[in-house]
């Protein structure tokens, strides 16, 4: 460059404003020798000489720093934010209001009702109170996921929500089999005997529910290792093999007994009719009613479990949580149909219904007779 080399004769200080502009505009130059700060391509030249690099480097250098304070200047692109609360879990918060709604109405009357202390409500109660904490285990699920997050409320939240349903699933295996005692000795189930049973499988199925509960709490989880989750954390692989496992052997034992049931009834209802010289049609309608609401108990307990139990065996936590939610949600509303199935049907619990909502018990519903397909 000309300045290169060169010496350049001496010159009077520019004005006061001139160096003022020139500090502003180069602010770079106020580290070099009051005799160079006269001109921007004078200092530029002389850094190309301090530095001792050739100018085509230099500029290559330069170009890449001009690159890189544009793109520092250009925004990132942020990620898109997630949603404050996922709306699954609003609707798992839902079902469960709705879960402990409806069953402390059934918990309420046949605990206020001493007449309700028969072996079949005890154990219509144990499904209510199942289904209640169920439904509580949901609700407690969802505010500590949004407010109070740690390892110690998931493990006793998921302990809860395992042991209710667990319960829950229990509780309708006992009553299975307390009707099918009811029709197999009909003559002997009223009997001391019977609600010794009753007491019996009301301890062994919390028990054992309790004990399930209990696992993740006392170590059987996966959060110090990720890789042995199941579709719900924190559960693990082999916890939900477990619990899917047990489902499928009480689902074919509940369809075992349903059977015999359903012909049991098929034969009472062929004997009433012969005593009483019923028509045949009659002994029909019967025993298809029968048929019909032992399909619709089985096909409703199957509908609602059965998605999320395969799911549990196949997946792990490596699968979409859509997957999980979308096959979770139908097994809760098993919960929501339980009451209505075996309380809210029921003449007794009908009966209390109505002395408690308007003190009085309707006259058709006093006079109904129980048939053998109210099974």
């Amino acid at each position: 460059m000309q300045w290169v080399g060169r010496s350049r004769p001496q010159e009077t200080g520019p004005p006061r404003e001139t160096q003022e502009r020139t500090r502003s505009h180069a602010p770079r130059v106020r580290f070099l020798c009051p005799a160079q700060r006269t001109g921007v391509k004078m200092n530029e030249d002389l850094k190309v000489n301090v530095s001792g690099l050739p100018r085509d480097s230099v500029d290559a250098a330069a170009s890449e720093n001009v690159s890189a304070a544009a793109s520092s200047q250009v925004p990132a692109v942020q990620p898109e934010p997630e949603l404050a609360v996922n709306p699954w879990d609003i609707v798992l918060c839902s079902s469960g209001t709705l879960i402990s709604c409806e069953n402390a109405i059934v918990v309420l009357v046949i605990f206020h009702n001493p007449s309700l202390r028969a072996p079949m409500f005890l154990l219509i109660g144990s499904l209510a109170l199942a289904d209640l904490l169920a439904g509580l285990g949901l609700i407690i699920n969802f505010v500590f996921a949004y407010l109070l997050q740690s390892d110690a409320t998931k493990l006793v939240t998921i302990g809860l929500i395992v042991a209710s349903f667990s319960a829950s699933v229990c509780s309708l295996l006992a009553i299975t089999v307390d009707r099918y005692l009811s029709l197999y000795y009909a003559l002997t189930y009223h009997s001391e005997r019977t609600v010794t049973f009753t007491y019996a499988m009301l301890v062994v199925l919390w028990g054992t529910s309790i004990c399930l509960g209990l696992l993740p709490v006392l170590g059987w989880n996966c959060l110090r290792d990720e890789s042995t989750c199941s579709v719900v954390r924190p559960l693990t692989k082999n916890n939900a093999a477990i619990l899917s496992v047990s489902f499928l052997f009480m689902f074919a034992l509940m369809l075992q007994l349903y059977v015999q049931i359903c012909k049991i009834v098929m034969r009472h209802a062929h004997q009433i009719a012969l005593q009483h010289h019923f028509l045949a049609t009659s002994h029909y309608v019967t025993t298809r009613k029968g048929v019909s609401t032992l399909a619709i108990i089985l096909g409703t307990f199957a509908a609602c479990w059965m998605p999320f139990t395969l799911y549990s065996l196949i997946a792990d936590y490596t699968y979409p949580s859509i997957y999980t939610y979308a096959t979770l949600l139908p097994a809760t509303y098993n919960s929501i149909i339980n009451p209505v199935i075996y309380a809210f049907r029921n003449q007794e619990i009908q009966k209390a219904l109505c002395l408690v909502c308007c003190g009085c018990i309707p006259s058709a519903l006093s006079q109904r007779a129980r048939s053998p397909s109210d099974v």
